[in-house]
């Protein structure tokens, strides 16, 4: 039985004249690289670094991080050329499973291509069996890795971030697919690095019909021949041992540490924006808006999602399933503040009570948008401030389409990058640019106290001139009232 499934496998390999690589799709693994793509990218791997399940791997000689990646692997079965999403998943014939694998030592010599690091023969295992792809429902696959019998990888592609459908039309736009190919969709969480010794599993089944490609198993061992003095050389460091291991990258210095934080908290708006302008910052409000809670006073960082206007044919391929505002929504973190570019268009609404509940769940500080809100009741019955231009009760889909995430955008007049600092109240809403934060708090604290101090003084029945601006003796008086406070 297992010849005859290898025999059955093997003549689908052979019959692969192009095998294509999809860099980032699973939402988990987007979280770990730290970015999450608006549209999908791929690469090519070569037709012999396919192998069958069952065979060995060589980790070259002087490499360290050889990466193993469990994936679905879809097998083409009839041409595509300029197919439609929707129509896309009939020119799949079997679904199986693939090992994606990688030695991280040689990227920096492939400027991208990655053909020296994942083009090596039996860089690409599949198999060992396969699962009509009309049999399944390309939303209820899951995969699985293991190593050494222990389980490293699990996932769903219920949440892609490109749907298999979208992954065969997109592509079809330019080349066209034809039976035999073979398209490695993603990897989600989990991948790590393997060394000789190792024996690498994955499976890729559907729960729902029982059925499954079976493991594929392959052997990792090392490679008894250096590489040429000629060519690149293994090279790594902290970055790519990271990245290879599947670690989190060192993280940076917050720009938004608690104590910047407090600080601002402390401060209007107005008396920001007075000290932005001493700066030469005249063009850093968001103009126009609304608050659900004008009470509030909120700070925290930036994140991103720019609308670009409808077009039906763009809405298909970006408007529906797991667009990008959902994305960006399931990724927010506690504090950040969603700010979206719709253009000033206040014909239709970009969030809704469900997307504003889940921003408020996830711990966002706010959400800003120059375009519309609909379900407005609900939308200000939640803690947490929504900035609107007004209500609309159309969806998005008629006039908008969720298009770009963490990009530089302009709302309400003012432009706006992933990490600018937020700070807004009852007077409106600041974008601070983060390298000035520090000094502008300290800055408007220093004036406020001044304020203070000068209102206290006309509270007392003295005259505005002289003292607002203070003048020298008025500023003795009032460095002499700051020591006491």
């Amino acid at each position: 039985m297992g010849e005859a499934v290898s025999e059955v496998m093997q003549d689908h390999l052979s019959r692969a004249g192009k095998v294509i690589a999809v860099h980032l799709n699973y939402p988990s693994r987007a979280a770990q690289r730290g970015r999450t793509p608006s549209v999908p990218s791929y690469f090519l791997k070569t037709g012999t670094s396919l192998s069958l399940s069952g065979g060995t791997v060589e980790r070259p000689q002087g490499c360290e991080l050889l990466g193993y990646e469990g994936e679905v692997a879809l097998i083409i079965g009839k041409s595509a050329r300029r197919v439609a999403p929707e129509d896309a998943w009939q020119h799949v014939e079997f679904v199986t499973a693939s090992n994606d694998l990688g030695v991280y030592d040689l990227r920096y010599a492939d400027k991208g291509s990655n053909l020296r690091s994942k083009g090596g023969d039996g860089y690409t295992p599949v198999g060992p069996g396969l699962i009509a792809a009309a049999d399944v429902d390309p939303r209820g696959l899951r995969v699985r890795t293991w190593v050494n019998g222990e389980l490293k990888q699990d996932d769903t592609t219920a949440t892609l971030l490109f749907p298999f459908g979208q992954l065969v039309a997109d592509l079809s736009q330019l080349l066209t697919l034809e039976p035999g190919d073979i398209i490695l969709t993603g990897t989600p969480a989990g991948a790590s690095v393997a060394i000789p010794g190792d024996v690498v599993e994955v499976e890729v089944d559907s729960p729902a019909h029982g059925l499954t490609s079976g493991r594929l198993t392959t052997t990792v061992v090392e490679g008894q021949t250096a590489l040429a003095s000629f060519g690149a050389q293994p090279r790594v460091d902290e970055t790519q041992r990271a990245e290879a291991w599947g670690t989190p990258a060192p993280e940076a210095e917050p720009t938004l540490t608690p104590e910047l934080k407090t600080k601002l908290m402390q401060v209007a708006t107005a008396t920001l924006s007075s000290q932005l302008r001493k700066r030469g910052m005249n063009n850093v409000s968001i103009d126009g808006l609304t608050s659900t809670r004008p009470e509030k006073r909120v700070v925290g960082l930036a994140r991103t999602l720019r609308y670009v206007p409808n077009r039906e044919d763009l809405f298909k391929t970006h408007g529906g399933g797991y667009n990008a505002q959902k994305r960006v929504i399931d990724s927010l973190n506690d504090g950040d503040i969603l700010v979206m570019e719709a253009r000033g268009d206040k014909t239709c609404g970009t969030v809704g009570d469900i997307m504003a509940l889940r921003a408020q769940v996830n711990g966002a500080a706010a959400v800003i948008t120059d375009g519309g809100v609909r379900d407005i009741t609900a939308v200000a019955e939640l803690d947490m401030p929504t900035y609107f231009a007004n209500p609309h009760p159309a969806v998005l889909g008629r006039k908008h389409i969720p298009w770009d995430i963490d990009a530089t955008i302009a709302c309400g007049g003012a432009t706006v990058q992933p990490g600018d600092i937020i700070v807004a109240d009852a007077d409106g809403v600041l974008v601070i640019p983060p390298a000035m934060a520090d000094e502008l708090a300290d800055a408007s604290i220093e004036q406020e106290l001044q304020e203070t101090f000068i209102a206290e003084k006309v509270a007392e029945g003295e005259k505005l001139e002289e003292l607002y601006p203070m003048n020298a003796d008025w500023k003795s008086r009032f460095s002499q009232w700051a020591e006491t406070r």
